[in-house]
């Protein structure tokens, strides 16, 4: 069962989608955690004075 699950993804149209899908997954979980990391916040609630 396994050789055959190996032999199918060392089809070049398998690897590019499965690679291009891990590589969206990554790109989506950086913008995600991006939204969290506290650009265009105030750092010090006590700033502007």
């Amino acid at each position: 069962m396994f050789a055959k699950l190996k032999v199918w993804f060392q089809r070049p149209s398998v690897q590019f989608i499965s690679l291009t899908i891990f590589y969206f997954a990554v790109m989506l979980a950086l913008v995600y955690l991006y939204g969290y990391s506290g650009i265009n916040q105030a750092k010090f609630i006590y700033n502007e004075f």
